[in-house]
């Protein structure tokens, strides 16, 4: 089969993906959820017109010549409206937060008054309207200020509470199951015996899965083993995974036993190689209604292609814009022409005093090499069989998230 672009491949894995069934949440619980539906303010805020001060609610007619002496007619605080209204040489104390009461359009502030007995005397005037908030100034019922696919901040949550929404409508959570295989690999923390190496790619990549708002059951290691593997996948099955992420034995090594037992179980294969580095051996696949993506077991592979394949898929099924973002910079040094694979380098970020982001590449970018990937800020995308390429030219990136 030959290397298919990554674009194509992509195209493949987002295919027929359709947002996951929508479910209701309490607000309290909806930080990092995806909207399923836009969200109207169910009330106006604030409701009526408030002073935004503490000081005294007046008719700026009334303290157009200042000095001016009013007779005050009552209080009107935050939960405590006056309904008594303010006529001509009249004036009300008010607090911030408190209703204007009927007939008074400006609120002179405390430190321009001074209290007489049941008499105020304003000291310096306002023009009408000033300190005041006036009703809808933050949102009208009916406005929609959060929109169906929008991943919800904490001041989003805070935002849908003021607007009166106990619940929220979101889609329900991708389930990703996170498959580790090899003979060669052990769990972090234990002793590696000859020719072994400590496990990464699980951890990774369920913390990768969590951080795009997944749930994320890791599977732990099976060994190569065909009767074990598929015993893993039904595991995923049963559980209800959206999607089955495995590490390493999906290339055609004797001892890559990925491809046969999801063929065992009845996948039907999309592809597995890509014309990517790192990464070429990659899998995608169907079986029933879960999706497979079998990534390299090299740590590096595993991550640049989940960032680049598992990522947007969850996105998808989140209900949320499946793009990975890129953005410009200029290089940091020389590289060679490229060859038919597309490249992501690893790379470090420096900000350049004329405010041009400069992507310098590691100069060993060997797929096992953890330690150049936890130091890298972005990978630099280099096209199939682009030139050879100076240091300062423009180039493309992709941030690494934090």
């Amino acid at each position: 089969m030959a290397l298919m672009p990554v674009d194509k491949a992509l195209s493949l894995v987002l295919d027929g993906v359709e947002p996951l069934p929508p479910e209701l949440i309490a607000v309290a619980t909806a930080h990092g959820r995806v909207l399923a539906a836009d969200i109207a303010a169910r009330r106006t805020q604030p409701p009526s017109d408030m002073s935004a001060m503490d000081g005294y609610a007046v008719r700026a007619a009334d303290v157009a010549q200042a000095p001016a002496r009013l007779r005050l007619v009552g209080e009107s605080a935050a939960g405590r409206v006056l309904e008594t209204p303010v006529g001509p040489g009249e004036a009300a104390r008010i607090l911030t937060g408190g209703v204007m009461p009927p007939g008074a359009d400006t609120v002179v502030i405390q430190e321009n008054a001074r209290r007489d007995g049941d008499f105020v005397v304003i000291e310096q005037g306002e023009r009408p309207g000033r300190h005041i908030r006036r009703a809808g100034l933050d949102f009208a019922e009916g406005d929609v200020r959060l929109a169906c696919g929008h991943r919800l901040t904490v001041r989003d949550m805070a935002l849908a509470a003021a607007m009166n929404h106990a619940v929220l409508p979101v889609y329900r959570r991708p389930r990703v199951a996170i498959l580790s295989t090899g003979d060669e690999l052990v769990l972090p923390g234990a002793a590696p015996g000859p020719g072994q190496i400590v496990s990464s790619n699980g951890a990774a990549l369920a913390a990768m899965a969590r951080a795009e708002g997944a749930q994320a059951l890791d599977l732990g290691i099976v060994p190569d083993r065909l009767d074990e593997t598929v015993a893993a996948i039904r595991r995923a099955r049963e559980w209800g995974a959206d999607l089955l992420v495995t590490t390493g034995g999906a290339s055609v090594g004797d001892y890559d036993l990925v491809q046969d037992a999801l063929a065992a179980e009845g996948m039907a294969l999309s592809f597995w190689k890509v014309a990517l580095r790192p990464g070429k051996p990659l899998m995608h696949g169907r079986l029933g209604a879960m999706r497979v993506l079998g990534l390299p077991g090299n740590p590096v592979s595993s991550y640049v292609c989940g960032l680049l394949f598992m990522t947007p898929l969850l996105r998808a099924l989140g209900g949320r814009e499946p793009a990975i973002e890129t953005e410009s910079a200029v290089l940091g040094r020389d590289l060679p022409a490229n060859d038919e694979r597309q490249d992501y380098m690893r790379s470090q970020l420096h900000w350049r005093p004329d405010g041009a982001w400069v992507a310098t590449p590691f100069d060993v970018q060997d797929s096992s090499m953890m330690s150049a990937l936890a130091a890298s800020d972005c990978l630099v995308v280099r096209e199939p069989h682009a030139p050879a390429i100076k240091a300062g030219h423009p180039c493309t990136i992709i941030r690494l998230p934090l």
